[in-house]
């Protein structure tokens, strides 16, 4: 399974970011593999649609779920009819590694 975690930085002790849409940027975990890969997020600088255009990249990079902080009703709607899943992160994370963690031992709330 692919999971993109909206994140501070490109690597797995960057912070993750609470905004999904203007993410500076994502990582990408593959759980089946134990790896991961550090995108930019192409939507940040975007005046308008970044939720869209960034679960547009979610959908390109296969991604079966998403972490972040929260989601605009936009890349909700994206997300959503893309199936994929979308959970918040504990905000007790301080890394995407930890967020990662708590992922795999279902630690984290669905977002609805």
């Amino acid at each position: 399974m692919i999971v993109i975690i909206s994140s501070q930085g490109g690597t797995l002790e960057s912070k993750p970011n609470p905004h999904f849409g203007r993410s500076p940027a994502f990582i990408s975990y593959d759980t089946d593999k134990d790896t991961w890969n550090a995108f930019d997020n192409p939507a940040v600088n975007e005046p308008g649609g970044a939720g869209v255009s960034a679960s547009q990249f979610a959908v390109d990079h296969h991604a079966s779920a998403v972490i972040s902080g929260r989601f605009g009703p936009n890349a909700f709607r994206a997300l959503n009819s893309a199936g994929i899943q979308m959970f918040t992160f504990d905000p007790s994370c301080d890394s995407i590694a930890e967020t990662i963690q708590a992922f795999k031992n279902n630690l984290l709330a669905p977002f609805e």
